[in-house]
């Protein structure tokens, strides 16, 4: 499956984005979605998940009550609204698909990768 990410940009703190993950292929439905970030000079980290049918969610800590994603099966899309955006949440996003077993949590669960999208929120 080709990932897509789209959406980001520069904002305001406070300000809100919505990135979008554009699938091709007709398995975006069997895969866990993640979406991941990586600022400058420091790891990839997730920032959340979403189970092949949407039912269950993970997000990180840091982005709890701020950021929710969502799925939509029938358009192979993913999404990931950000809302209460903060300087500490600029970063390269990437959405990610993996079906294999194991944490979501890392990198090495995922199969597929699309290119990232920067978002900057300025203070």
């Amino acid at each position: 499956v080709q990932l897509q990410a789209s959406g980001g940009g520069l904002v305001q703190a406070g300000g809100s984005l919505r990135l979008s993950c554009a699938a091709e292929g007709r398995t975006f439905s069997s895969y866990y979605i993640g979406w991941f970030r990586q600022a400058p000079g420091k790891e990839r980290e997730i920032v959340a998940g979403i189970s092949r049918n949407g039912g269950n969610t993970y997000n990180a800590d840091s982005v709890k009550g701020r950021f929710t994603i969502s799925r939509d099966n029938a358009k192979n899309t993913a999404y990931l609204q950000m809302n209460l955006l903060e300087p500490e949440d600029t970063a390269v996003y990437y959405c990610a698909a993996g079906r294999g077993s194991g944490s979501i949590l890392i990198t090495g669960f995922y199969d597929y990768w699309g290119r990232g999208t920067q978002v900057t929120v300025s203070s």
